[in-house]
């Protein structure tokens, strides 16, 4: 690993460090961030045709330039189309004429052809031209490389809008606010969002030691600078407090001391991460009812916010991806657990349908756009790998109020597990994870994950890793259990069920669940041994 420090790391710190004492001088308030919210709502088909002009157009190596021109849409058709057909049909229409990204053209593994054409994408090219890059995010590389993502304080000014209704929404300002993620500009962006939207005072607890051995300068050095512009405001803000994702044991008590002092405490971070901390407190005998988490990162299945629920705390979910920010946030009248009402102010979501098949995508995968001129990357009609049920419901929740009425449900990655041939589909892992294993031999979905790696030679393996908290099992159990339940019946699924047996593909290990860079914890893991 290189641990250097590049010009781009010097030149985007010395941004942030002059531009954040002014940014953190000002706050947000409900009034103003309900205006612009009103005023972003009705002016999204203007907002995506300049970030279009602005950002596709203008820019001669945008890949969406060559693909709007190959379909002979200039920017002045782009208008037109919007006007005819209203945003989300006039999106349509460039789906079916070939502007649009599936998640492997989108993530290089496959080249991106339209016609005879092959066009050139890369993160790189991606990226929104107009970013002033005050911050380098860099997203989890646990489906392929990492990439670099590039942040803009005025993004988070307009994440933070979003943020301080989302919190009014769920009666919060009168609650203590922490985060527990890894080290990193991510949980910087959350610090930040929630300062300017007015929290505080703000705890930061992170599964990594900041101070580790082998990180990248780069975080040190950005937690500092953001403190030391803070100092220059008059700003107090927090420094990372290192908890492990092993022993949430800190954040157990913080959890206890701010209920014991008639407060309620919110924390930030990842599904399982919640879960851990409730599974803790449940050990240790500790009364948590009451708290309140805002989870994403991974899905919030029924088996997940069950265990949540089990302790007493309240879960709302969020969906969001690091290039585009928020897509969905967790209705409060839900209809299941997963239920987000779309931020259309953010982004803009479209379905294939049936024309999906022909262009290599599912009927139900979510093509999405980014809409404000901030935004890291952009997106015009991009898969990034999920599928859901994308509806208009009346829920009669605070956020249908605030103009956020359409409504997506079910998200699940449509992404594969593919070894040896044998193909699983993620929502079927996700059952056999989280209901057929536990209720087999014990434990919760926190205990159970598949990681598929490829071994120096190129061999394929999986591994099916079950928690030592288990207890005694046989291990020739668990393996014919998972297959029978992945491989049920006598068709194509039996059929590929049984050819990974006779490969002795898949074995069992005795380990915990294995975390992403980011803190994650998937229900399959790929790797390299």
């Amino acid at each position: 690993m290189n641990n250097a420090i590049s010009r781009s790391d010097i030149a985007s710190g010395m941004k942030f460090l002059a531009g954040l004492p002014s940014f953190l001088r000002d706050s947000v308030s409900t009034e103003q961030a309900s205006a612009v919210l009103r005023s972003r709502l009705e002016n999204r088909e203007s907002d995506f045709l300049r970030l279009a002009a602005e950002s596709i157009y203008a820019n001669p190596a945008s890949p969406y330039l060559e693909m709007l021109r190959l379909t002979g849409c200039e920017y002045g058709d782009l208008a037109g189309l919007v006007r005819r057909e209203g945003l989300d049909g006039a999106l349509r229409a460039l789906f079916l004429n070939g502007v649009f990204l599936t998640v492997n053209e989108y993530k290089g593994r496959v080249p991106t052809r339209r016609g005879t054409c092959v066009i050139d994408v890369r993160p790189g090219l991606l990226a929104n031209p107009s970013s002033k890059s005050h911050l380098r995010l860099f997203t989890s590389g646990s489906a392929g490389r990492s990439t670099i993502v590039p942040v803009d304080l005025d993004y988070v000014r307009d994440r933070s809008v979003n943020h301080r209704l989302l919190i009014d929404a769920r009666n919060g300002w009168d609650w203590r606010f922490a985060v527990w993620g890894v080290p990193g500009n991510t949980d910087i962006v959350r610090i930040l969002e929630l300062h300017r939207s007015g929290a505080g005072p703000l705890r930061w607890f992170s599964q990594v030691e900041p101070d580790a051995p082998g990180l990248h300068p780069r975080y040190r050095w950005s937690i500092r600078l953001m403190r030391w512009a803070g100092r220059m405001s008059g700003t107090v803000l927090p420094k990372p407090e290192f908890v492990p994702l092993s022993d949430p044991s800190p954040i157990v008590d913080w959890i206890r001391a701010v209920l014991d002092g008639g407060r309620i405490p919110h924390l930030t971070t990842w599904v399982t991460s919640a879960m851990s901390i409730c599974r803790a407190a449940t050990a240790r005998g500790i009364d948590i009812s009451g708290a309140q988490f805002t989870v994403g990162g991974e899905p919030l299945t029924s088996a997940r916010m069950a265990l949540l629920k089990s302790g007493g705390t309240v879960a709302v979910p969020r969906f969001m991806s690091v290039e585009c920010a928020y897509i969905g946030y967790g209705c409060l009248n839900p209809d299941g657990t997963d239920d987000y009402h779309s931020i259309s102010d953010f982004t803009a979501v479209i379905q294939p349908g049936t024309d999906g098949a022909s262009r290599g995508l599912p009927s139900e995968a979510l093509l999405v756009t980014t809409l404000r001129p901030t935004t890291p990357f952009v997106l015009l009609n991009v898969s990034l790998g999920d599928q859901a049920v994308l509806e208009k419901r009346a829920c009669g929740c605070p956020l249908q109020a605030l103009g956020w009425s359409s409504h997506i449900r079910k998200v699940r990655s449509f992404e594969k597990l593919t070894s040896a041939g044998m193909t699983f589909l993620d929502r079927d892992i996700v059952k056999v994870m989280e209901i057929v294993l536990p209720a087999r031999f014990g434990g919760s979905p926190l205990d159970y994950q598949l990681v598929e790696e490829e071994t120096e030679d190129g061999r394929p393996r999986v591994l099916l890793l079950v928690s030592p908290a288990v207890g005694p099992v046989d291990e020739g159990d668990i393996l014919r259990t998972f297959y029978d339940a992945i491989g049920p019946g006598s068709g194509a699924e039996r059929v590929m069920s049984l050819q990974w047996q006779s490969a002795n593909l898949l074995s069992v290990l005795r380990r915990e669940p294995r975390a992403t860079a980011s803190g994650k914890i998937l229900h399959v893991l790929k790797t390299r041994a």
